[in-house]
């Protein structure tokens, strides 16, 4: 893997470091193409919203959930294919002390902030920065003072590359301005391997290298301890159907798994989904310590994309990422980027149909 880390951090990010704040961009979509696989996207979001894959039969088939129209993506609640940002996933009580000071953040999940707040990365149009259509493209967003009640200023770029002939980057750069402030990014694409209106995900296959989860109270933040997988329901470490064991939970996966390979600077190997009826198999690397493993129980009859309607279980989010509420837990890994710092987020997919 140490090759593929190699080329892939090297190769263009082009980042735009803007002062001023950017207001009022056209929305478009942009394209992706290398030999059979094809990613359609939109500058609204930094948004996945098409990624054509082969099954086995060499049969292709568009295996993430999404919308036809951007007026979907802007009243959207699912964060279909979305870059999420400035800090992914919960923040307890919409708040959180740093250098002394108290933020406040808008509370848009039962008293908690989520996926960045009212607005976050998700909802703002970014910059196509480039774009070579066999190879990357590049969006980047100038984060302003207090937005979203965030401290200091935050350049933001993210790249879509493949690599090689099956092999899908997303690297995504974070630089403070002028501030310490909070960083922690992710990619929120919903997949079902079999097609996006293939209905459920339940007889996929998947293997999380995690034998750790965040454990959370009942406002869906961590307690701050670690909880072994080991006899619960959780307990992917040998690959097994989602359906297998969601019977013993509350009827859905939503969980930040602690992953066995973080903790250095190389691209450890994260999850494999199975999908045993077209073949298709995803196996992603990331260098991230957790990854929030969804699939989708609060789905209820969403209109998607080609009439498509997404029922429970529709799709399966892996989101590679630090662990929630980072930011009130000293014993979780900091998420808090001070101005001179990188922060650096890689994922890789390698895809599969046999």
């Amino acid at each position: 893997m140490s090759k593929v880390f190699f080329l892939f951090c090297f190769l263009p990010v082009l980042l735009l470091f803007s002062e001023a704040h950017e207001h009022h961009k056209k929305i478009e979509f942009y394209q992706l193409e290398k030999g059979n696989m094809k990613l359609n996207l939109t500058n609204y979001g930094a948004t996945i919203v098409n990624f054509i894959l082969p099954d086995k039969h060499g049969n292709l088939a568009d295996v993430v959930l999404g919308y036809d129209l951007i007026d979907d993506y802007k009243n959207d609640t699912t964060y279909f294919g979305a870059l999420i940002g400035r800090v992914a996933n919960r923040i307890g009580e919409a708040k959180f002390t740093l250098d002394g000071k108290t933020y406040k953040l808008p509370a848009n999940d039962h008293g908690n902030t989520l996926h960045g707040g009212t607005k976050g990365f998700s909802d703002v149009a970014w910059t196509m920065k480039s774009h070579k259509k066999d190879s990357y493209i590049t969006f980047t967003y100038s984060s302003y003072e207090n937005e979203e009640g965030f401290p200091g200023k935050l350049e933001v770029s993210v790249t879509y590359l493949f690599i090689g002939t099956n092999k899908f980057g997303v690297k995504m750069i974070a630089k403070p301005v002028d501030k310490a402030t909070p960083v922690n990014l992710a990619q929120h694409t919903y997949w079902n391997l079999r097609g996006h209106n293939s209905g459920d995900v339940l007889s996929h296959i998947v293997q999380i290298f995690g034998s750790h989860i965040t454990p959370v109270d009942n406002k869906l933040i961590p307690t701050g301890q670690l909880q072994s997988v080991k006899g619960t329901p959780y307990d992917f470490l040998e690959p097994k159907s989602i359906e297998s064991q969601i019977n013993e939970l509350p009827g859905l996966y939503d969980m930040n798994y602690v992953l066995d390979g973080s903790g250095n600077e190389h691209l450890s190997k994260v999850v494999v989904v199975k999908d045993p009826v077209s073949g298709r198999q995803l196996e992603l690397w990331s260098n991230q310590v957790g990854l929030q493993y969804y699939t989708g129980g609060q789905l209820n009859n969403t209109k998607g994309k080609d009439g498509a309607i997404y029922h429970k279980h529709a799709g399966i989010a892996l989101e590679t990422q630090g662990f929630p509420d980072a930011v009130n837990l000293p014993n979780f890994p900091s998420q808090i980027v001070k101005p001179g710092e990188i922060y650096q987020h890689y994922m890789v997919y390698r895809f599969t149909a046999s």
